[in-house]
């Protein structure tokens, strides 16, 4: 083969390769157009509000999954999608037992309510947990994943479990905690459980939402009687000692007569209910069938006396006036004009130089004047 022609073979080589890299370059585009294109119309593809409301009221768990997502959105469609779907489904909710489940850092609320979990199951009941987890700083989301430290209860196809985030609400009750009980309820759950965070004084928020306030304590740690134990006891309806087994037996029993005693000394409660002492093992599961028969008889009572379904509509007038008032507070930061005036404002109560009475009487003014305006 002469030069010439080996240098007529390179560039037909060259060529032959350019046009390949060319066909499969194109190729790759359409496929990449196509994948995002798909991509795109998945994300289009919602389910709708009556999709939602069927798929919940099946006791679809996927579904449910979905619209708890929905409910908790920042989004301004998304919420208004969630009230829509709240509404269509609310004549299908309050038949379940709501109970509120919380305790000191250690004492095992995770452990206990699985091991009380199971035995509601098998009583033929579906049970929802609503875990309220810390929230990261970073994300706004859930640090313990109650899941894995529920593996057995999630398991369970009649259980469903549901981490969620605390964020920045009081009392570690997640702001959307209420509306997800709702779907809960409508998807067939007969049982609520909400397991907070911690023990402190604003958990009086998660007594405003459930029926039946448990408290979980331990034996023998430390001045069991003093300060915000002793509020925190002033609202429950039945406190459980938890890890009653092995050489904390005996501690166990004793502190259950000192709390029992305790409770004697508080006022009587408006449902006429006294509050029970129990102690539980989450090992050999002692206590565990007493704590779900003594809610059962808390509820029949309170049934008996209408205290129940009273307690439940006051509920539900405050739930409406916390939500008006967050509808006001979330109103008033979409006006610019009122944030500088907000600033100027703190800073001379701040200062001194004018009354918290008479600044909020000006920002009043300011607001109502910015609604005129608009």
């Amino acid at each position: 083969m002469t030069p010439n022609t080996k240098k007529v073979a390179s560039k037909l080589l060259i060529r032959n390769f350019h046009i390949q890299v060319a066909v499969v370059s194109s190729k790759f585009r359409n496929l990449n157009g196509q994948f995002y294109t798909t991509l795109k119309g998945s994300l289009k593809s919602k389910l709708t509000i009556d999709q939602l409301a069927a798929g919940i009221l099946q006791g679809d768990r996927v579904i449910l999954g979905q619209a708890i997502t929905l409910i908790e959105s920042t989004r301004a469609a998304d919420q208004i999608t969630g009230a829509a779907l709240l509404e269509r489904i609310i004549s299908k909710t309050g038949h379940a037992i709501r109970i509120g489940i919380t305790g000191v850092p250690g004492v095992g609320k995770s452990t206990f309510i699985e091991a009380f979990g199971k035995h509601i199951i098998s009583q033929e009941k579906k049970l929802a947990v609503l875990t309220i987890d810390p929230s990261s700083q970073l994300t706004k989301g859930s640090i313990l994943g109650d899941k894995t430290r529920m593996e057995e209860l999630s398991k369970n196809p009649n259980a469903f479990i549901r981490p969620t985030a605390s964020g920045n609400t009081l009392g570690g009750v997640a702001h959307k905690t209420r509306e997800v009980m709702l779907l809960c309820e409508a998807a067939g759950y007969d049982v609520i459980i909400v397991e907070t965070v911690g023990v402190g004084q604003s958990e009086v928020s998660v007594k405003n939402m459930v029926d039946f306030f448990l408290l979980l304590m331990l034996a023998g740690a430390g001045d069991e009687l003093q300060g915000i134990k002793k509020g925190i006891m002033e609202m429950a309806d039945g406190l459980v000692i938890t890890k009653a087994d092995g050489d904390n037996t005996k501690k166990a029993t004793e502190a259950m007569a000192e709390y029992q005693h305790a409770f004697h000394l508080f006022a009587a409660a408006e449902s006429g209910w006294t509050p029970r002492v129990l102690t539980s093992s989450a090992v050999t599961g002692e206590g565990i069938e007493e704590t779900w028969k003594m809610i059962l008889i808390y509820r029949d009572q309170t049934m008996a006396s209408g205290f129940f379904d009273a307690n439940r509509s006051q509920q539900n007038i405050a739930w409406f006036q916390e939500y008006f008032d967050q509808l006001l507070k979330d109103d008033l930061q979409k006006f610019d004009s009122l944030q500088s005036i907000n600033k100027e404002l703190i800073k001379s109560v701040g200062n001194r130089t004018l009354s918290s009475r008479q600044a909020a009487l000006q920002y009043l003014a300011a607001y109502h004047e910015a609604i005129r305006n608009k």
